[in-house]
């Protein structure tokens, strides 16, 4: 097998006809690799993504899963990736990500807060709180293959991507379904399922395929239930190392000399304790995601 592809997450193999895709134990939050690795990171993610395939296939999606080689590995068909002006009916990799938001949190809240976003847009009445659920499911698109995920418009995704409105719909309308199964599943384990990340491609007569990694702590956001009906969010993602690098103020720095085009200042390792703490969480979170034995 020939490594084509060495991800923030995961490296990717090319094995003739098949990719294989092998989870390591790398975490990464702002578009940075932290200097840590995360044991048991890369196996909950493989193990949780196979749980959703198989769940995905029995709700009628096509997915791009094979088989589980181990329990940080997988083989995954294989799709052309788009290439504009040389566009391919069928079986190409669509560049965009794919995100449906159920309650404000992360970055989205801070591009209302600032004004990017008009909160009546969304459907609010005043400017929401952190936490506070949408009227509606929210769906937004980004790019995908530059170097810092961009939010487009309707518009800029069909031209980055090939796709005509139709087949966005159904892209969309497909994750609203997924994610039906997603939060009803978590809910009964004490979760709320507060947004998600997905990829896509486009199968034989351009059938929308889920491709990737979805529903695990890496693509998508979990808090715990009791906690947020008592008015506390306690998160239960990898939104917790962002929370982390936030409070020690490197974010700050980092998106200061992104701004100002200035080298941007390494980041720096996690403290001892929290990498534990951070791999208990991907096992136990395993447990409660899928309702399985780590």
């Amino acid at each position: 097998m020939d490594l084509i592809r060495k991800g923030k997450v995961k490296d990717v193999y090319d094995d003739g006809d098949y990719l294989v895709f092998k989870f390591s134990d790398r975490i990464s939050v702002f578009d940075k690799i932290i200097p840590d690795e995360i044991p048991y990171k890369g196996e909950s993610l493989c193990r949780t993504s196979t749980y959703w395939y198989k769940i995905v296939k029995e709700i009628g999606i096509e997915t791009d899963f094979i088989q589980l080689m181990g329990k940080n590995e997988m083989k995954v068909k294989k799709y052309s990736i788009y290439n504009k002006g040389r566009e391919y009916y069928s079986n190409y990799m669509i560049p965009l990500e794919f995100i449906a938001r159920y309650y404000v949190a992360g970055t989205f809240y801070d591009r209302i807060k600032s004004g990017i976003i008009d909160y009546h847009n969304l459907g609010f009445k005043n400017m929401p709180e952190y936490g506070q659920e949408f009227p509606d499911p929210y769906f937004e698109m980004t790019t995908k293959f530059e170097k810092f995920d961009r939010p487009l418009t309707f518009e800029e995704a069909q031209m980055v991507s090939g796709l005509n409105k139709s087949e966005i719909y159904e892209i969309m309308e497909t994750i609203f379904k997924i994610d039906r199964r997603i939060n009803n599943s978590v809910n009964k384990r004490g979760l709320i399922h507060a947004d998600g990340k997905k990829e896509f491609a486009l199968g034989i007569h351009r059938i929308p395929v889920i491709i990737d990694t979805f529903g695990t702590l890496d693509e998508d956001r979990f808090w715990d239930r009791k906690e947020y009906e008592n008015g506390k969010i306690t998160e239960l993602s990898k939104e917790m190392v962002r929370q982390y690098y936030r409070d020690s103020g490197y974010h700050d720095k980092l998106y200061s000399a992104r701004e100002k085009n200035e080298v941007e200042p390494d980041i720096p390792p996690l403290p001892a304790e929290l990498v534990s703490r951070i791999s208990s969480m991907y096992m136990n979170m395993y447990e409660k995601i899928t309702g399985l034995k780590w």
